[in-house]
């Protein structure tokens, strides 16, 4: 199994590095990492580039003019450039834990998708994150529970590693917990419903119409809790203007039969082909 990871990033360099960085040490030369990056600014694509770690594996930087929230865009792009059997998306602001990779690697399974889990961090811990005055990956327990009970996370579930959990797959349509910042997929899988769809504009659920395709499709939700958490470094909210419309438009396909999305991998060819840079 091949693996690749395909990285959502937009104009926010210090927090892209943060990942990076605890991701660097985990990859083994046979992997792939693509940077998706939604139209970042020449200046921050810059910082990205002049404080990149040293990876094992390839590592792409795809770019594309920024035209608003195209998020479902800059992934499918990510994943066509990815060359894996198996794909796990992240975004630029999920700091992965120490063990994410492998924990990525043991939970995956034919017929199965597996939706990562993620910690919630404050806004000073996060800057702390981005300044590099706190290293997640080497915090140790007794700094974990100082942390959750001074408020700057809002769980540890990170703290028990337990891929082989019982109770992990789902046999029906599930919205709760829906996260594309953390998501593993066998790539044949994601071509199968063509990949997310680029016709829902604007932020959300865009995540949730993947995993709704996917079961049309028979493939399986698998959680990841206990095993592959991401720490999600805090920002303000995106615009919601969307959701309702977004949402709607995913209860209306909850009761179809749709498996294939209506602008998603097989049309990446109509648009403008992003500018890819290979980084090492």
């Amino acid at each position: 199994m091949k693996l690749g990871f395909v990285v959502l990033t937009y104009n926010r360099p210090r927090a892209l590095l943060a990942v990076l960085r605890a991701l660097a040490p985990q990859c083994t030369s046979d992997m792939t990492v693509v940077i998706a990056d939604d139209g970042s600014t020449a200046q921050n694509v810059a910082a990205m580039r002049s404080a990149m770690p040293a990876f094992a594996c390839p590592v792409r930087h795809l770019w594309h003019p920024d035209v608003g929230f195209t998020a479902a865009r800059a992934r499918n792009q990510g994943a066509a450039n990815a060359d894996c059997d198996y794909i796990v998306f992240l975004d630029g602001d999920c700091v992965p834990n120490a063990h994410f990779v492998q924990a990525h690697v043991a939970l995956a399974e034919q017929g199965c998708f597996v939706n990562g889990s993620r910690v919630l961090l404050s806004p000073a811990l996060t800057a702390r994150v981005e300044q590099r005055e706190a290293e997640l990956q080497q915090m140790g327990t007794a700094g974990w529970l100082q942390l959750r009970l001074s408020g700057d996370v809002n769980k540890l579930s990170h703290l028990v590693d337990w891929p082989g959990a019982p109770g992990r797959v789902h046999e029906r349509f599930k919205w709760k917990g829906i996260r594309s910042c953390n998501f593993g997929v066998w790539y044949r899988d994601f071509k199968t419903v063509n990949g997310f769809d680029e016709s829902f504009e604007g932020w959300g659920h865009e995540d949730a119409d993947l995993v709704l395709r996917l079961h049309h499709a028979d493939v399986k939700r698998k959680n990841g809790w206990c095993a592959t958490e991401v720490f999600h470094l805090w920002h303000a909210e995106n615009s919601r203007a969307r959701e309702a419309v977004n949402r709607q438009k995913v209860l209306i396909r909850e009761h179809s039969a749709i498996v294939r999305a209506e602008q998603g991998l097989g049309q990446l060819h109509h648009g403008a082909a992003p500018t890819v840079t290979d980084l090492n």
